[in-house]
């Protein structure tokens, strides 16, 4: 037989004098297995790396760290993406919260043949879901995409007879929508709007049609959010969206940075 557990002291539920809340307490940093769908009818698991908090009234002197794991780990060993709506919910009801905020962040992979030669490589995107809910029944969620693209300077096309230097660069593009959008989807709107996208697998061939691609279709940081902002702009079931591109410059010391910001 178990030993019996003695009644122990609940430090976190006594009361603080400050009167300051805290708009947020929670853990961080925990990884935990998901499970995505795919848009074209499949799903992949993948490990998402975790932060889960919540409000705290100005009265309590602290919140209980341990519900915030029981929360996330009554869902089984593996969280499917349809669910992670319910983890916020829960959190209100087991920490007596007004607010609570869950992320996921993880990485998305996607095989994508080489343009010529066809051949398959496997792609990795970072990708995040932010799920927020509220004892009022007010709900909020924003998807993440970050993808690595290339881009070509239009100032060093114009102005060199050899060639123009070109670099990678990564966009984070986060978007809220009326109905969920695919993953894939806001990929390929980002990667349409760079000079050339990415690929992990390229012979001779593919390498020439890229190189020439990219020199074709110079884009500097500013054309890259602005061509992502107006794709965006031409869906009507994205109702905000933050665009922030950061080329990884190849010939300064420098990053080059650019952001917009739609507020719905």
């Amino acid at each position: 037989m178990p030993a019996e557990i003695q009644p122990l002291k609940d430090t976190q539920n006594e009361r603080d004098d400050r009167n300051i809340a805290i708009d947020r307490v929670g853990v961080k940093a925990l990884r935990f297995p998901v499970e995505v769908r795919e848009k074209e009818g499949g799903s992949q698991r993948t490990v998402a790396m975790t932060a889960l908090a919540v409000d705290l009234p100005e009265h309590f002197k602290g919140t209980h760290m341990s519900r915030f794991v029981e929360v996330l780990n009554s869902h089984g060993n593996c969280l499917d993406v349809r669910e992670m709506k319910a983890v916020p919910e829960e959190m209100l009801e087991r920490l007596e919260a007004s607010r609570a905020h869950v992320e996921f962040e993880f990485p998305f992979f996607r095989t994508k043949a080489a343009p010529v030669t066809g051949k398959g490589g496997v792609m990795d995107y970072t990708v995040r879901f932010e799920v927020e809910a509220c004892s009022n029944g007010d709900s909020d969620f924003v998807c993440t995409v970050m993808v690595p693209v290339a881009t070509l300077c239009p100032c060093s096309k114009a102005i060199s007879e050899y060639g123009a230097h070109n670099q990678r660069g990564l966009v984070t593009f986060a978007v809220r929508s009326k109905q969920p959008i695919w993953v894939e989807d806001l990929i390929d709107l980002v990667e349409s709007s760079a000079s050339c996208e990415l690929y992990s697998l390229l012979k001779r061939p593919d390498e020439k049609y890229v190189t020439e691609r990219a020199y074709e279709n110079p884009v500097f940081v500013e054309d890259l959010v602005r061509n992502i902002a107006g794709k965006a702009n031409a869906q009507d079931n994205i109702t905000w969206y933050k665009v922030e591109a950061e080329n990884f410059e190849s010939i300064h010391n420098h990053n080059a940075y650019a952001m917009i910001e739609k507020h719905a």
